[in-house]
């Protein structure tokens, strides 16, 4: 028998949409790296500004980015008040939370003030400022998607310390 369903019902239920929503929260961060490259190095600013700013390409990440993130954030934090007494799988669940709550901190103090500028850009010539803002932007995003990713592994060495612990 696998030894995930050793556990309750609602404890693997639990496992799985921590997994779930911590992949869905990485995912669109590690989107983000992804194309990091050339909308740095090739992009020309007007492109960039067209794709980032005027024409909705990130529309959904808010709405949806944000419930995940927070998600993200709860799931391995009850797994980890719930497992408490199985370490190591408790402490990796923690360090989960903590990392997707350092990751959204950081979205926070890093990319969101470069959106609040993006925000106020016109149609028209290129902001004195772009450079700036676009690498604030993109290495911001970067810097949360390395947060998440440490989350996720976190998540996954809990699952699999919990799973060797049930099976041995």
């Amino acid at each position: 028998m696998d030894p995930l369903m050793k556990t309750s019902g609602s404890m693997a239920a639990l496992v799985i949409l921590t997994a779930t929503v911590a992949a869905l929260s990485l995912g669109p961060s590690f989107a983000h790296v992804l194309e990091a490259m050339p909308r740095l190095a090739v992009w020309s600013p007007e492109l960039w500004r067209e794709a980032t700013v005027f024409n909705g390409q990130f529309q959904l990440f808010a709405p949806v980015g944000a419930v995940l993130d927070i998600a993200a954030i709860l799931c391995p934090a009850v797994l980890a008040f719930l497992i408490w007494g199985d370490r190591p799988a408790s402490t990796f669940a923690l360090a989960a939370a903590v990392l997707y709550a350092a990751a959204l901190a950081t979205w926070f103090a890093w990319v969101r003030p470069a959106n609040n500028l993006l925000a106020t850009w016109q149609p028209g010539p290129i902001p004195a400022d772009f450079e700036e803002i676009r690498l604030r932007w993109e290495t911001g995003h970067m810097a949360v998607a390395a947060l998440k990713l440490g989350g996720f592994v976190s998540i996954a060495l809990s699952m699999a310390s919990a799973t060797r612990r049930a099976a041995g």
